[in-house]
């Protein structure tokens, strides 16, 4: 009899450090954060923005994820970016326990960090 090894599910936290080194390997970027904050601060270049979040806090998990398998699937790592790192971890941790997402990053001080750094952004149009 063969047994089959469970799937090996991994969240990391990175820095900016590793969020260049998971550009380099052109990992998918995902930033969650609303259309006003990408105007404010402007986004990783190549990033994908699909907001969670609305301004009240309130959210639609299926219609995001629904996004979300445009662009991807479980098996692909994937990166979250918001502006300080919260979001982004509650929805990275929600992503790779509940949903089987193999490989989740989350940006730990998020766009801010990035952004402290000196590191680059490009502008979002109105």
């Amino acid at each position: 009899m063969v047994l089959a090894a469970p799937v090996r599910a991994e969240y990391f936290e990175i820095d900016n450090a590793g969020l260049e080194t998971e550009l380099a390997r052109q990992t998918l970027i995902v930033d969650v954060r609303r259309a006003d904050e990408w105007r404010a601060t402007g986004v990783i270049e190549g990033s994908h923005r699909i907001t969670f979040f609305d301004h009240l806090g309130r959210f639609d998990a299926q219609a995001w994820l629904v996004r979300l398998a445009e662009i991807t699937d479980p098996q692909q790592p994937i990166v979250l970016i918001c502006e300080t790192g919260g979001r982004s971890r509650v929805i990275g941790y929600w992503l790779n326990a509940k949903l089987g997402f193999e490989r989740v990053h989350n940006v730990r001080d998020g766009i801010a960090g990035w952004l402290e750094a000196g590191m680059p952004v490009v502008a979002v149009e109105p």
